[in-house]
């Protein structure tokens, strides 16, 4: 039994508006897992990560007598991300501010058990190395990367999402690669 298409996502923030707490979750459901990559890539850390996700839906469903379903959901949420990854940067420098330096954490990761424990190793070393270095880089060079790469929009989208042109996010995005390029070569 079919019942036709799926409904947009306008149409289900439209139902979650107004109540519908199935429409949401139906919403959360489509874009938890292309937040999460946003998320991640911008903050480096998968647990803040998570946290970021979390608070984003948490504040969009709050938001969403605000919504305009002439603009697409898609891009409303990732903004309210964008958002929150900001937040969670302003909140992450001042911490530094206070924390000891040195202290030790846990990459979180499991080996593949068909890859030897040293290659496992130097993967996720490789791996939150370059997560470490998209965190690092300035906010005006991120959020083209993350938004291009991670999100999957066009450099036009992009620049639509950050109030830029196309060619300024063609230019961050060269020197976002650039920086990254020689932040992993000075680690290498």
């Amino acid at each position: 039994m079919t019942s036709g298409p799926a409904p947009s996502d306008e149409a289900l923030a439209v139902r979650a508006a107004d109540g519908d707490e199935r429409a949401f979750a139906a919403l959360v459901g489509r874009h938890k897992g292309a937040l999460y990559r946003v998320a991640r890539r911008y903050v480096g850390d998968a647990d803040d990560a998570y946290d970021i996700v979390q608070a984003s839906f948490v504040s969009a469903w709050s938001a969403l007598g605000r919504y305009d379903p002439a603009r697409k959901f898609a891009s409303w949420l990732r903004t309210i991300a964008i958002n929150k990854c900001r937040d969670h940067a302003r909140r992450a420098a001042v911490r530094r501010l206070f924390m000891i330096p040195g202290a030790a954490r846990d990459a979180g990761m499991v080996a593949d058990p068909q890859q030897g424990a040293e290659a496992a190793s130097i993967a996720r070393d490789r791996l939150e190395a370059l997560d470490h270095a998209i965190a690092a880089l300035p906010r005006a060079l991120k959020e083209p990367l993350v938004l291009t790469i991670f999100a999957g929009l066009s450099q036009a989208e992009a620049g639509q999402e950050l109030g830029i042109s196309a060619k300024a996010v063609e230019t961050r995005l060269y020197r976002a690669r650039r920086a990254l390029a020689e932040t992993i070569d000075k680690n290498d």
